[in-house]
């Protein structure tokens, strides 16, 4: 059976100290037992017969079972005798039984239920190992001198196993602190606080042989939150008293670079008023904690919150140097994962106000368009009946075509700004549908073929035999590549040359629109597609639009996860390039 958090290479020089009291002193089994955190003793080196090491390394008890025998036990010296008669548990349970000492009521004797074990205890008094002896040569009993020996080899071993032990502990620890830490820079990438805490507690927990664990924020006011949830799925709720003693102890923890361990009737480093300690122990007994690891978690300067590590029992309670020195490297890697996870939430709520100021302002310039589109209708209608009076002089129908030319202009812009609200509106309906781009730019080139002819322009429309698809809405289709084509043919003086070419890419169609027209300047080119923008340039101010045009096409590009650019150079001629998804 494997052994648990010792190493091989440490378990080979335990086997070989054990063979001092088989080969020199007449046993022909003797282990060593290491305890663990957990309470239990597993014997992790065995030395005698194949027998022996098959059925006792791997072997488990319990800590308190093995105290509770040696009550009663007889002391030689460090080792602790419990006769067959006394042996309160199974045999089973405590110790391997050799089939090949026959059992006696010889006091002299040894008999095969007869447990003779060497408790090994740290400077603080908790027992780290347990080395037996059993089965002797002769069977008999051990005699004083025996019992020396013995004596004296505990003696000269105890400090060689227990550095053993404790070196192996050590490496075994560092090696889950790694892990620890590992899994905690990789939660740098989750974007929430409570995804950070779901990736990192199983490892944290492990790591620190912690029962529990929470974490606390501090908002960018500096206080915490309300509701902090622990690893084992309690909820922890703190007092307002005691989030104000965490609060200014995590920032002055941060500013020493030091981390608190609390235990029933002590703080270390002690940063607490008496009335402080006594709220923190009290809180400690409601949830069932013995001592606690306090983690200041901060980036650069500025202390984001803290990390409570809890042990709970007997077993347990101090907080060694390398887990203190873990645990501030930890509340590093924590500190900057909560502020990659702050600033997420900050973009994520600035995102989310815009597009509802973005909806708002769809919404109002659809109800203002709306408002003003039946009086315009009703303008336009009574101009047409005003037109058709042969009772009018020349100078009245001049007026009234002036105010038809008005009206019909502001029905243009009201158009573009409907047009607007719904491009812009995140709420709208989206139904795209395979659409052909070729089909397209030929119909509009068609709609312009007057233009094109009174201004004898050069118009060519490059793209290949096959049809090109886009994955788009018909409506916005026709919206981009008239407005495109139209500029272009707008803005290119008589004789010039406009060419739309169409491209399929792997997963985009290219569209570009390329005119030998007037250019926009360097200037003008960043705010192109801004809203009622219109260019500086003399020669475009003296024709007519509305400045909403490219606002409208930008909108309903991006609408269909498109891309649109522009290259330009006055008085050359402008390219408009445009991205959308492929069919």
């Amino acid at each position: 059976m494997p052994v648990r958090s010792i190493d091989a290479a440490v378990v080979d020089t335990l086997d070989s100290i054990l063979a001092g009291v088989t080969d020199l002193m007449g046993f022909e089994v003797a282990t060593i037992s290491v305890a663990h955190v957990d309470g239990v003793l597993e014997t992790v080196a065995v030395a005698g017969s194949d027998e022996a090491k098959s059925a006792l390394r791997g072997h488990r008890v319990e800590v308190d079972l093995v105290h509770a025998e040696l009550v009663d036990a007889e002391e030689w010296g460090p080792w602790r005798f419990v006769p067959h008669d006394r042996l309160k548990l199974d045999a089973e349970r405590f110790a391997w039984i050799s089939s090949e000492v026959e059992a006696t009521d010889d006091p002299t004797r040894w008999h095969p239920l007869d447990v003779l074990v060497a408790p090994l205890y740290d400077g603080g008094g908790r027992l780290r190992a347990l080395i037996s002896v059993d089965s002797p040569e002769n069977r008999m009993r051990p005699t004083q001198a025996v019992r020396e020996d013995l004596a004296s080899f505990v003696e000269q071993t105890r400090p060689a196993v227990l550095n053993l032990i404790e070196r192996s502990e050590l490496a075994a620890q560092v090696r889950l602190a790694d892990a620890a830490r590992l899994v905690v820079r990789q939660a740098s990438s989750e974007l929430s606080i409570e995804r950070i805490i779901e990736v990192i507690q199983s490892a944290v927990t492990r790591c620190f042989d912690a029962f529990g664990m929470w974490i606390q924020t501090f908002d960018e006011g500096g206080d915490g939150q309300g509701a902090i949830h622990a690893s084992n799925g309690a909820e922890i709720r703190l007092s307002e008293d005691l989030r104000r003693i965490a609060r200014p102890a995590a920032r002055m923890m941060w500013a020493s670079q030091d981390v608190a361990a609390i235990g029933r009737s002590s703080i270390t480093p002690d940063i607490l008023t008496d009335a402080q300690r006594e709220q923190i122990y009290s809180f400690m007994k409601t949830i069932d904690v013995t001592s606690m690891l306090f983690i200041p978690l901060g980036a650069g300067k500025e202390c984001l919150g803290n990390l409570v590590l809890t042990r709970h029992g007997e077993l347990r309670t101090e907080w060694s140097e390398v887990e203190r020195r873990v645990a501030l490297d930890i509340g590093h890697d924590l500190g900057r994962a909560l502020l990659n996870a702050r600033s997420f939430e900050r973009e994520r709520q600035l995102v989310a106000e815009l597009r509802e100021l973005n909806s708002y302002k769809s919404n109002l310039i659809a109800t203002l368009s709306h408002e003003l589109k039946n009086p315009l209708t009703a303008i336009l209608g009574h101009t047409e009946m005003l037109e058709a009076s042969p009772e009018l002089t020349p100078s009245a129908r001049n007026s009234i075509a002036a105010v038809e030319r008005g009206a019909a202009r502001m029905q243009r812009l009201v158009d573009d700004l409907l047009v607007l609200a719904r491009a812009g509106d995140p709420h709208a309906a989206f139904d795209p549908s395979p659409i052909d781009l070729h089909a397209a730019v030929l119909d509009a080139v068609d709609l312009m073929r007057v233009t094109i002819n009174r201004k004898e322009l050069d118009v060519v429309v490059d793209a290949p035999d096959e049809s090109l698809k886009v994955l788009a809405e018909s409506d916005g289709i026709d919206r981009i590549v008239s407005n495109l084509v139209s500029n272009a043919i707008k803005y290119t003086p008589e004789g010039g040359r406009v060419t739309v070419s169409l491209r399929a890419l792997k997963r985009q169609v290219r569209l570009d629109v390329v005119d030998s027209g007037i250019g926009i300047s360097r200037r003008d080119q960043e705010q192109l597609f801004s809203e009622f923008f219109r260019s500086t340039n003399p020669a475009a101010v003296a024709l007519p639009g509305t400045g909403l045009g490219l606002a409208i096409v930008k909108s309903i590009v991006e609408r269909h996860d498109g891309r649109i650019t522009c290259e330009s150079t006055l008085g050359k001629g402008t390219t408009f390039s445009v991205l959308l998804p492929r069919a």
